[in-house]
């Protein structure tokens, strides 16, 4: 029995953002899974602009960098021989994902922790904190850089892998310290 039946990964349409992407979707070719790919326009990013600018062309480009983006995801998906659904979204990013990955019974959602960089960068990683918290759907994240601009792929190995609190060696405060730590 496969543990998941159907993935969400949102996704910026960055390079970096591509790792989470690929992630993803090599998940779902092993466990033979969907994927649902959704790109979020964050409308309330936008809704400040000053009123000589028109949201219709705004959100014109920003519609065509989502299409775009799911593109490269549909592309992906192809070459790993994996159903992909994708679709454009309007909201707050973490609302949209925690609410689409309920409305469309996913199993598991795997976004980066980091997309863009400079402020984008920090707002994309905040939204991954937020998601996590909020979403009753389990959540992978997959360090895609760190401060340095690396990307996972060139960096030390991320710490997402160590055990988290609710091991059974965790569980065992009695234990030695070496015996938690050491797996053989």
């Amino acid at each position: 029995m496969p543990l998941y039946d159907r993935i969400l990964v949102p996704t910026d349409g960055s390079s970096e953002g591509e790792l989470a992407v690929c992630h993803a979707l090599d998940l779902a070719a092993v466990h033979g899974a969907s994927v649902r790919a959704i790109y979020v326009v964050d409308t309330a990013r936008y809704a400040g602009m000053p009123m000589e600018t028109t949201w219709e062309g705004v959100g014109d480009l920003l519609y065509d960098d989502g299409e775009a983006a799911l593109a490269t995801v549909r592309e992906l998906a192809a070459d790993r021989d994996v159903d992909v659904e994708t679709a454009v979204v309007e909201g707050s990013p973490s609302r949209e994902i925690i609410t689409d990955a309920e409305e469309a019974d996913c199993d598991l959602v795997v976004m980066g922790t980091h997309g863009r960089g400079g402020i984008d960068r920090l707002l994309l990683g905040s939204v991954a904190e937020k998601v996590v918290r909020g979403s009753s759907v389990p959540v992978l994240t997959v360090r895609i850089g760190d401060d340095d601009g690396e990307s996972a792929t060139e960096a030390e190995p991320a710490t997402e892998t160590e055990p988290a609190a609710t091991t059974p060696d965790a569980a065992e405060p009695d234990r030695a310290p070496s015996d938690a730590t050491e797996t053989g």
